[in-house]
């Protein structure tokens, strides 16, 4: 009876979690294990990009990985096995102990499966546990992690009747190796996460890369140089296959997922529900641009970036403490409109992956330092692809900074569920009338789309010319703020 229900109580399977709310798949971007490695509870094993960000998986309990169902590009469904845990007691002791004294992490091949030792008394079952998401610890110890082995085809294959059905592959990957032989079969280059994300972006292939780094670790200064040479980089990075592309190719294929296909259906959905109207401003920035060189000088503002931005974001928080109604969602299963109390700002950035708008929770509350502090951090999580799926939820406005890119305006696509979206255009040194007289200034243009069966014509008109009036005249900032 204690064998028959061994191997349900040893084999361990863990699957493919929602890190999304809601979302039904994922791709495996990178493991970080393989077959024969020993984890333990809360290590992280890989990385997987949902249709909303990258983010790593941890997993929940101990043992010896002995089996992986899935290869690294594939997309998975939520709740599919992805990795499978050898968790006996005894055997996941023994190999943890072995592991822990420099010895082999597989299954000798001279000593019999744990699962045939019969124990004095059937331990009670433990119950299943849940799927890990976002959030879930990483153990001190996952901070270094294994380095990926071969198979070694030529070990003969040790008799594991149980464990032949989950984790075929097991005999070959499990036998134990001594430390050269370990060595030899390492095959995947030493690299911290944020740097293998820098090689993905560039092109360019670890295995390529001369290591500086101590114990071989491949480091960021490794990866630039390697992209020193020019080449031309393909539009998008993220896709985990290279795109095989011959001389003279006429047209490039590229597969849509992840983040670019979730955000190609929310735009059409957008597109095709909220009925948009855009407005446009184009007006004086010049005071606001001087005032940004003063707060970079301000003693509040040392260790944060203080930009243009910055003062566009505040302007458009107190428009919309002027005007709240223009901060509202439509509910159309309750038929209700849903006016917010709170601004949940989203800054539109671009990243190898596609766009996403991560938000500042409650960016009202914050102070000008305070704004400024969450908008760096906000950027920089998202350039370095570590944006959470919760930052992504919940946004009420939305600005895009189509300037940086040289450009003057443009017709943004609301963000689903949000009321309006603020388009800030490039500041150019323009001839503007001023004080009577024709004077070189610098000129931007705003453009405010929102959505009509929320906000009017008027509503959103006065929005957009508050914004304007107070970078105009930024010391509205404290009469109207």
């Amino acid at each position: 009876m204690t064998t028959m229900t061994a191997p349900a109580q040893r084999f361990r399977e863990f699957r493919m979690p929602d890190v999304g709310e809601g979302l039904t798949e994922a791709e495996i971007l990178k493991w970080y294990v393989a077959v024969g490695d020993t984890v333990t509870d809360g290590q992280v094993i890989c990385e997987v990009e949902t249709a909303k960000a990258a983010v790593e998986l941890p997993i929940p309990y101990d043992g010896v990985v002995s089996e992986i169902r899935f290869g690294e590009g594939t997309t998975v469904d939520v709740g599919t096995p992805i990795i499978v845990v050898d968790a006996g007691g005894d055997g996941a002791a023994g190999s943890a102990d072995s592991a822990g004294s420099g010895g082999s992490a597989g299954v000798a091949a001279s000593e019999p499966p744990a699962v045939e030792t019969p124990a004095p008394e059937a331990p009670p079952a433990e119950p299943k546990r849940q799927a890990v998401l976002v959030g879930y610890g990483v153990a001190p110890s996952a901070t270094t992690r294994r380095p990926r082995k071969q198979a070694a085809p030529d070990v003969p294959a040790p008799a594991v009747p149980t464990a032949a059905v989950l984790a075929p592959s097991v005999p070959a990957q499990a036998a134990e190796l001594n430390g050269h032989d370990r060595a030899a079969a390492v095959d995947r280059p030493l690299a911290k996460p944020p740097v293998r994300k820098l090689a993905k972006e560039l092109g360019i292939d670890l295995a390529t890369v001369v290591p500086t780094g101590p114990n071989g670790v491949v480091t960021r200064e490794d990866i630039r140089a390697a992209a020193a040479p020019p080449a031309a980089l393909p539009p998008v990075t993220a896709a985990p296959e290279p795109l095989a592309a011959t001389a003279g190719a006429r047209e490039t294929r590229i597969p849509i997922k992840g983040v670019r296909k979730a955000t190609a259906q929310a735009m059409v959905t957008s597109a095709f529900t909220a009925p948009h109207v855009t407005e446009f401003v184009t007006f004086d920035i010049t005071r606001t641009m001087k005032l940004v060189q003063e707060l970079k000088e301000d003693r509040a503002f040392t260790g944060v970036r203080v930009g243009p931005l910055l003062l566009v974001a505040k302007a458009l928080l107190v428009a919309l403490k002027r005007h709240p109604e223009a901060n509202a969602a439509w509910d159309e299963a309750a038929q209700e409109i849903v006016h917010k109390s709170y601004v949940n700002l989203g800054i539109a950035a671009a990243t190898p992956r596609g766009l996403i708008v991560p938000n500042i929770k409650d960016a009202h509350d914050k102070t000008l330092p305070e704004l400024a502090a969450a908008l760096g951090e906000l950027v920089a999580t998202a350039r370095d692809g570590k944006t959470s799926p919760a930052a992504m939820q919940g946004g009420t406005v939305t600005i895009t900074n189509v300037g940086v890119f040289g450009v003057d305006t443009g017709t943004p696509i609301l963000n689903p569920g949000e009321s309006a979206i603020l388009a800030f255009g490039a500041i150019k040194l323009q001839p503007w009338v001023h004080k009577g007289k024709v004077k070189p200034r610098q000129v931007t243009t705003l453009a405010l789309s929102f959505d009509h069966r929320l906000v009017d014509g008027e509503l959103g008109s006065r929005v957009l010319a508050d914004v304007a009036a107070i970078l105009e005249q930024p010391k509205r900032l404290l009469t109207w703020g």
